[in-house]
């Protein structure tokens, strides 16, 4: 297939499409998603040898081949050439698959790496389009935002067998990317990056990237999005000087924050980097994972894209998604990427990983060689707790460390019922405070902002 303009194919493709929604009514098939097991997207940077410039395959069948409302396996796989091209921009070409799926009128793309979710619609595939076509249209943008690449080839796979063959290739080479960066400290840098790649979805969102948080999407690394903003200075990443550490433990910083304002068009004012609350980093719907306050038990549950169950906290991964993303900042809910738990700046504030209380299986697994080892049979998972009720005991006949929290916690309870005062019939006690947060260093506080009680007694005692 020879195209040579993008007004060659049978949808028009352009920025002017990056964000649109298609609805399930609206959906002919999806490929990769929540209900498909095998799905990746992949950049190799390969020798000239092996590229043949334009090419386009298709392993598999085609969109028009399947049933309306098909779930099908996929994958996508870019191999570039280029003389100037080294082998860690291949992180940067990959992710840049989110943003030109998304120019092609009909085409909805979400995620990243071995969890991508697409979706055609229906009137795109009554216009003829082809996975040819997504492959043609992918070529032409490459090649016009990166001029460094001189042979590019794509290849994209429905075959589940195909799919599922390649992805254990690509998750080797997830990892080997992720490796570069262990071992590198965020008080080493004086400069953090920042991603605006999902802002098509969530306009007031910016993702700030260090070398000890990645991403949210956790596609991009602190070294990637380096790269990136030096080959393409007008492009999605770009540096922001830390400025003043402003509190070193949460992990607020003034230049971090001049930006989150700048880029959040004046919604958001700061956020803590190692917290999720108070000011919390804002999220876009890529989140490879979400944390979520347990007030019942003053601990942080956690739960993946991969988990098709029902978390601890009765609600489903894609319940809280819908809660926890759109730019804003939902003091409780955190989304975060997966390599992030194996930073010590992990829930820093929140008392780190002696505040987790409850996660998948799967995801407690994968995380096993960087949780400490003290604690690790401390966490429970599905296969032991499922109900929230459940939780309290089991956290203490394991003697979890956040047990101490509520020892601590019903102290200034009682010292608080012991200082208060019995109000005779008549007086008037007026109470009234600043805001209403959820404070990382405790449980849910409630404050009270311009109110008056009137009451004959106020007695305050401790829940049991």
């Amino acid at each position: 297939m020879s195209v040579k303009s993008l007004k060659d194919l049978p949808v028009e493709v352009g920025v002017v499409y990056e964000g649109e929604r298609i609805r399930g009514p609206d959906m002919y098939i999806e490929l990769g998603g929540p209900k498909s097991d095998y799905k990746f997207e992949l950049a190799l940077v390969k020798d000239e040898k092996d590229v043949k410039d334009g090419k386009v395959s298709v392993v598999g069948k085609d969109i028009g081949d399947f049933d309306e409302g098909s779930r099908v396996p996929f994958g996508v796989l870019i191999e570039v050439y280029g003389k100037e091209i080294e082998k860690d921009l291949e992180g940067i070409l990959e992710r840049r698959v989110h943003d030109f799926i998304n120019y092609i009128h009909g085409m909805m793309h979400l995620n990243q790496r071995y969890d991508i979710w697409c979706r055609v619609s229906k009137d795109a595939k009554s216009s003829g389009l082809k996975l040819e076509d997504v492959g043609a249209a992918l070529i032409l943008l490459y090649k016009q935002e990166y001029s460094f690449i001189d042979k590019i080839q794509i290849t994209l796979i429905t075959d589940e067998q195909e799919v599922k063959k390649h992805r254990e290739g690509a998750l080797k080479a997830y990892e080997a990317r992720d490796e570069r960066i262990r071992g590198m400290k965020d008080e080493e840098v004086d400069v953090f990056y920042g991603c605006s790649l999902c802002q098509s979805f969530a306009p007031n969102h910016i993702c700030i990237v260090s070398p000890q948080r990645i991403s949210l999407c956790g596609a991009l690394s602190w070294l990637d999005c380096r790269a990136s903003a030096k080959i393409d200075p007008d492009g999605p990443n770009f540096p922001v000087e830390k400025g003043e550490c402003l509190d070193e433990e949460k992990g607020e910083f003034s230049g971090i924050n001049e930006v989150i304002e700048e880029y959040s068009h004046g919604s958001n004012e700061k956020i803590y980097m190692y917290s999720m609350f108070d000011y919390p980093h804002t999220s876009c719907g890529c989140f490879e994972a979400i944390a979520f306050y347990l007030p019942e038990v003053d601990g942080i549950g956690m739960v993946d894209r991969n988990f098709k169950g029902t978390a601890v906290n009765g609600l489903k991964f894609s319940t809280m998604a819908g809660q926890t993303g759109g730019g804003e900042q939902s003091v409780g809910f955190l989304g975060f990427g997966v390599l992030w738990m194996q930073s010590d700046k992990f829930f820093k504030a929140d008392g780190g990983w002696n505040r987790i209380v409850w996660m998948p299986s799967y995801l407690k697994e994968k995380a096993k060689e960087y949780i400490p080892g003290e604690i690790y049979d401390k966490i429970p998972t599905e296969k032991e707790i499922a109900e929230i009720g459940d939780l309290k005991n089991y956290l203490q006949e394991k003697n979890h460390p956040v047990v101490a929290r509520w020892i601590e916690e019903e102290e200034v309870e009682e010292e608080k019922e012991e200082s208060i005062p019995a109000y005779e019939a008549g007086e008037v006690p007026v109470v009234a405070a600043p805001a209403m947060t959820v404070p990382g260093g405790g449980g849910i506080k409630l404050i009270l902002i311009n109110a008056k009680i009137y009451a004959d007694k106020v007695i305050i005692k401790k829940v049991e």
